[in-house]
């Protein structure tokens, strides 16, 4: 009966979620339902010591990424940079690769750390303008878009300032650089793979007769004073360089003997290193779009409580989704799927992981939530198995955010949702080619970075 609870408990969360319920409601809802086919779990209890004390350490573990990645993301939009670093990529190749142009100027912004919903956005104007020319039909643009920025920039290549690479660095003492060889190789078959898709498929469509014929739905707006290339470009540059220096270079040279007091949480350097470097390259690049362009933006303290605001909805969404696997963890039952999940693998931690963060990802709806609701109920697990297997921490790093990029583009995924109401699309339309680009090729890529990890290790 048990185990019977947290599957309709599952099934409820992913039901629900696509129907529009906030998770903020949803997910503590869940939780007590799952408890009711518990006798030996009080409800009450689980809420209140259990699934409120999760959500807040997991707002008190990430709260300054998101917040810092969301003022990061909203100040590039204000200030025309996103703009700028779109029009220019697009330039470069023009109507003729217009999936081409899409796709990059979609992956420069999402790697530099705009979010992808300010990509959307700012790309779909831009993106029917492209199709136009090419005479390209439109129900191809949330697929271009999906590629460049729901994939490999969001969980493959190193350094990404991405939620869904952050996540891991506290579970496995890594940082955002982790396995930067099996990273690449994750993002050539993302992004080449899914780019060949597209364009086959656009091409195709073409040859049948299917051209740009639909009036768009875009408000192609012209913004005046956009920044130039080289200040458009400062603040992402400012972001990557900055993290790599503090994470690989600054801060592991320094004293953190303080770290062991109980003040600072009786920690390790390991475990912060990756967050602590990420805030400081995230702070310089919230000054340098500050500095370069504070004249260009029309309301620079709209610009900063706007951004530090939109933050608050997907920390919580996300935190509250973290609140539920721990509850679910507690649960008596739990221990029989636990022990299904680490027996399907066999002694690889990878697989299993793997696995388990793509199974949660595709019910949550969401890679970050997924990941995250993985690590906490079995990220010690897989640290332990893999330090006695001589695993590098680094491989379960990078299998982990690869593997929270898949399943978690189904149907009911809010970004999906959004991105097509962004184009004036609908699922029968365009979701098919999002599945491909989305799910499908970063479960390949998956596969991949596994077998290769298990074969020659981290690299």
């Amino acid at each position: 009966m048990g185990i019977l609870g947290i599957v309709l408990s599952l099934a409820g969360l992913m039901y629900f979620a696509y129907r529009g319920l906030n998770v903020l409601l949803l997910a503590p809802l869940m939780t007590m339902m799952a408890c009711l086919f518990h006798t030996d779990t009080p409800m009450l209890a689980t809420l209140t010591q259990v699934y409120m004390p999760a959500v807040g350490g997991y707002v008190v573990k990430y709260l300054p990424l998101f917040l810092l990645g969301s003022l990061f993301g909203k100040l590039m939009s204000e200030s025309g940079s996103a703009d700028t670093i779109a029009r220019i990529v697009a330039g470069k190749l023009g109507a003729r690769h217009a999936v081409l142009a899409v796709i990059a100027s979609c992956a420069v912004l999402t790697y530099g750390g705009v979010s992808l919903f300010v990509v959307a956005f700012a790309m779909e104007p831009l993106a029917v303008s492209l199709f136009r020319e090419a005479n390209l039909h439109r129900r191809f643009i949330p697929g271009a878009i999906a590629v460049g920025a729901f994939t490999f920039t969001m969980t493959a290549l190193p350094g990404t300032p991405a939620i869904q690479n952050a996540i891991p660095m506290p579970y496995f003492g890594t940082d955002t650089f982790a396995a930067p060889g099996l990273g690449i190789i994750a993002s050539l078959i993302m992004g080449g793979i899914g780019s060949w898709w597209i364009i086959r498929r656009t091409r195709k469509a073409q040859a049948a007769g299917e051209v740009f014929t639909e009036k768009s739905t875009a408000v192609a707006t012209v913004r005046e004073n956009l920044p130039s290339a080289l200040t458009a470009f400062a603040p992402l540059i400012v972001v990557f360089a900055f993290n790599y220096i503090f994470s690989r270079v600054l801060l592991p040279s320094w004293d953190h003997a303080y770290l062991l007091e109980k003040l600072y949480g009786a920690t390790t350097l390991d475990k912060v290193i990756g967050t602590w470097a990420l805030v400081v390259a995230l702070i310089l690049g919230i000054l340098s779009i500050l500095v370069l362009h504070f004249k260009r933006m029309k309301n620079p303290l709209e610009a900063v409580n706007r951004g530090t605001l939109d933050c608050m909805l997907p920390v919580f969404n996300t935190a509250s989704e973290v609140g539920y696997g721990n509850a679910i963890a507690a649960l008596s039952s739990f221990a029989l799927i636990k022990a299904g999940i680490l027996g399907m693998s066999g002694s690889n931690p990878l697989v299993s992981e793997a696995v388990a963060v793509n199974v949660l990802a595709g019910i949550t709806g969401s890679s970050s939530g997924g990941l995250s609701i993985a690590l906490e109920a079995l990220g010690k697990t897989y640290l332990d198995m893999a330090v006695a297997q001589g695993i590098s921490p680094e491989l379960l790093h990078r299998v982990g955010t690869i593997a929270s990029g898949g399943f978690d583009t189904l149907p009911h995924n809010g970004a999906v949702i959004t991105l097509l109401a962004i184009c004036g699309m609908d699922h029968k339309r365009s979701y098919f080619d999002i599945f491909m680009v989305a799910v499908v090729f970063p479960v390949v890529a998956t596969v991949t970075v596994v077998t290769l990890g298990t074969m020659f290790g981290s690299f």
